[in-house]
């Protein structure tokens, strides 16, 4: 076992047309500008945070320093794991920012029918009430903002909306029953619950109030709520349906070019399809490897775990089966790590099978590579469970100032301290120094294969480089700017160059198993770069539809970002080469096959259906600007989310391990090991279709007719997600969550635990062979 397995291709593939470079730089080129420029005006276009805010008699309400340390408060509690600003958050208490303008718009629409009428709204005649409403939505539309003395002037039903909400938000973190499972009497100080008040208020304002010059608000209208003229703005209807004529357009062209072209696809046809890459033939290095995956599977477990807590409190917020869980582990901790551990996990499995296919591809072992691979693995350990451990203390307020850099940011997605992104990035840093002194060209054993490494090395020095952006902001950042941000990495590091990430690496590893010719590989690379970049980098703003941004953002973006779906409708058409390729015979020589790796293909297989369905069906369901504006922040979003996250990144990410723990244990030993490879792999994709079909997806239907009928504050109340119908929803969720974890989770890490003992009794054994005279021979 002392040197890796190699491919036994000899490559004789004449250099491809250097158009095929020049096409993705034209693309990421034209495509940063736009998205560069998008970002940009957000910066220009964002809602201002007045200096002042008084009311109709000129007293002061709060000032712009409330607001932001509001924001604060936000981020310090870990609310946006428990409800949203603007639909983006989490869905286990409301839309703080809806809840209070739809307050608002009650107390004035009660203010103006005791003016005109005398009487309480409820009692007038529906034309009266009708024109009490029109009259509510033409004085919440004005916008009082004074630009020469940044100085916001509120009504007296709003001003009285803003005195009145302190007592009720002050209730609502009371009662962990009432508010999705969070602490009780989470905030209770008097400043921070009035400064909370403050930039929820200011939310409110700005999702109303009529952007100047423009007839819409600063958030385009969004929350729906026609009680305070909040309606779709036409270029959400415009921009939708032109957006199909450019999906059609772009299926139909990519559709054509495959059918001119037959080299394009996965799998190379017309040659002999063997294997090369023989299992139990890792080197030292590739070893000290596996333990990676031990922890990828053991963090999958523990997200699965926290996943289903997390659904528990949609379901009974009061009571963990009779035991207060909100006491230690409140949900919006619960929901912080289920979307951390999903982050370390699938990036983990990628790192790892990054460098175990970089050595597979050099002639020798270095020196240093078995010992920088523990170096590294304490390094991930140290990230990972210190910014766990930070995100509990931050989180139960155990940090005082330091919250915000050791403990929980408070940002979805990127709630990490600050110091672990630091810390993180300069890890990724050096995997991507070891794997560049691992891969480079005079250490090749196969020189054919040079081009292929050159844009695996690009897209992993990508991983590092786009998490930066997550630096940009701060606790106190305008909320427009930091969502700008936030989506540089949730959408443009994650569904962008972790993608084309995966894709180079499916890409190396078919060709280190001799499934595909090296030019069929290098297309697969360049046309999926090519479609992913072109709708993906300026699509990247169909995530700020409705946090701010202008309408010239939800044209371009919706526009790009519906091309996004047409690579994912070509996955289609390499399907059968993908099960063919797990049947037994060649078609050119008609002998049979022994496929080693016949789960990864599997778990392949099942990469290319999620993505397809979770990212491309559910995806381009919710991507549509007047979707979108009723959908965003309800259960189809988390529906599109686990599907497309954890059936597409994860499956891919299991398919790794399940490569890797295949080509370090021998036949015999592997045995052992594929037995749960196999009940994992039907665990994983029937719990997850389970979660999909019977809770997520008829739960966010009915969610979003909800919103169509009511308005979507009420859909994001706690009156409708504790409604008994809601309630029978969640408690389906947890057949697939038992199936996902006892079928899917729980089986992977005894397979990782076996193929770790597995290649470190192997190891022992080569040592004692090496040591042993006339053994080293």
């Amino acid at each position: 076992m002392s040197a890796a397995a190699q491919p036994l291709i000899t490559e004789g593939d004449d250099p491809l047309s250097p158009w095929w470079k020049r096409a993705i730089m034209i693309v990421m080129v034209l495509g940063f500008a736009g998205l560069i420029s998008i970002t940009m005006l957000a910066y220009r276009n964002a809602p201002p945070i007045p200096a002042q805010v008084v009311d109709a008699q000129g007293i002061t309400l709060f000032s712009g320093g409330d607001i932001r340390d509001g924001q604060a408060v936000f981020l310090k509690y870990g609310l946006m794991d428990n409800g949203s600003i603007w639909g983006h958050g989490a869905y286990l208490g409301p839309d703080f920012s809806a809840e209070a303008l739809h307050r608002m718009g009650e107390d004035t629409a009660e203010a103006i029918a005791q003016q005109q009428f005398q009487q309480p709204l409820a009692v007038l005649t529906s034309s009266q009430q009708a024109a009490v409403r029109a009259e509510t939505a033409v004085a919440l539309k004005t916008n009082r903002y004074d630009t020469a003395t940044a100085m916001l002037h509120l009504t007296a039903p709003q001003s009285a909306t803003y005195r009145q909400q302190i007592s009720y938000w002050t209730d609502y973190f009371r009662h962990p029953s009432r508010n999705g499972g969070l602490k009780a009497d989470l905030i209770t100080d008097p400043a921070e619950l009035r400064q909370f008040t403050a930039f929820v208020t200011w939310a409110a304002w700005a999702s109303v109030a009529a952007r100047p010059g423009e007839g819409y608000s600063y958030t385009n209208n969004f929350p729906y709520d026609p009680s305070v003229g909040n309606l779709p703005t036409p270029g959400a209807l415009l921009w939708s349906a032109l957006s199909l004529v450019v999906l059609l357009t772009g299926i139909a062209t990519v559709l054509l070019a495959f059918g001119k072209f037959e080299y394009l696809g996965w799998i190379t046809r017309g040659h002999h399809v063997h294997p090369h890459l023989l299992p139990g033939r890792s080197s030292r290095g590739q070893n000290a490897l596996v333990k990676f995956f031990v922890i990828v599977a053991l963090l999958l477990l523990a997200q699965s775990l926290v996943g289903g807590a997390v659904a528990h409190y949609r379901a009974d917020p009061g009571s963990f089966y009779g035991f207060d869980l909100e006491r230690i582990f409140p949900s919006n901790l619960m929901r912080t790590w289920h979307l951390q551990l999903a982050i370390f996990w699938i990036a983990t499995a990628y790192v790892a099978a990054a460098l175990f296919l970089g050595r597979s591809v050099r002639v020798d072992e270095p020196r240093w590579f078995a010992g920088w691979v523990h170096v590294l693995f304490a390094a991930f350990a140290v990230v990972i469970g210190g910014s766990l451990l930070g995100e509990w203390l931050g989180i139960s307020q155990q940090l005082g100032h330091w919250w915000f850099w050791l403990g929980n940011q408070g940002w979805e997605y990127l709630e990490l301290g600050r110091l672990w992104q630091y810390l993180l990035v300069a890890g990724l840093l050096v995997w991507f120094a070891l794997l560049w002194k691992l891969v480079r060209p005079n250490t090749l054993a196969e020189p054919a294969s040079k081009p292929i490494i050159k844009m695996f090395l690009v897209a992993a020095l990508a991983i590092p480089v786009f998490y930066v952006p997550a630096l940009f902001i701060g606790a106190k950042t305008n909320y427009t700017v930091v969502d700008t941000w936030r989506f540089w990495i949730i959408h443009l590091w994650v569904e962008g160059f972790f993608e084309f990430f995966a894709t180079t690496v499916v890409a190396l590893t078919f060709y280190q198993l001799g499934l595909t010719r090296r030019n069929v590989a290098l297309r697969v690379i360049y046309l999926d770069a090519i479609l992913y970049f072109f709708g993906g980098l300026i699509g990247t703003g169909h995530h700020w539809y409705f946090t701010g941004q202008t309408n010239i953002n939800m044209a371009l973006s919706a526009l790009f970002s519906v091309l996004e779906v047409v690579p994912l409708t070509l996955l289609t058409l390499d399907a059968w080469d993908f099960v063919r390729t797990t049947r037994g015979t060649c078609n050119i020589c008609g002998k049979a096959i022994a496929i080693p790796h016949k789960w990864t293909f599997y778990f392949l297989m099942a990469v290319g259906f999620w993505n397809f369905v979770g990212a491309g069906i559910f995806g381009f369901l919710i991507n549509l600007p007047i979707v979108s504006y009723y959908e965003v922040g309800t259960l189809l979003t988390p529906n599109h989310g686990h599907a497309a996250l954890m059936g597409v990144f994860g499956m891919l990410a299991l398919a790794l391990m399940v490569f890797v723990l295949r080509q370090t244990n021998d036949d015999a030993h592997w045995v052992g090991i594929e037995k749960y490879v196999r009940v994992a792999f039907w665990g994983t994709n029937i719990g997850l279709a389970m979660m999909v079909t019977m809770s997520l997806f008829p739960g966010g239907v009915l969610q979003v007719w909800d919103v169509v009928q009511h308005g979507y504050w009420h859909a994001r109340s706690l009156d409708y997600i504790g409604s008994e119908r809601s309630r029978l929803l969640e408690w389906l969720r947890l057949p697939g969550d038992l199936v996902f974890i006892i079928f899917g989770s729980a089986p992977l890490v005894i397979a990782s635990i076996k193929g770790y003992l597995g290649v470190r009794a192997a190891d022992r054994r080569e040592s004692v062979n090496c040591d042993t005279p006339g053994m080293a021979a």
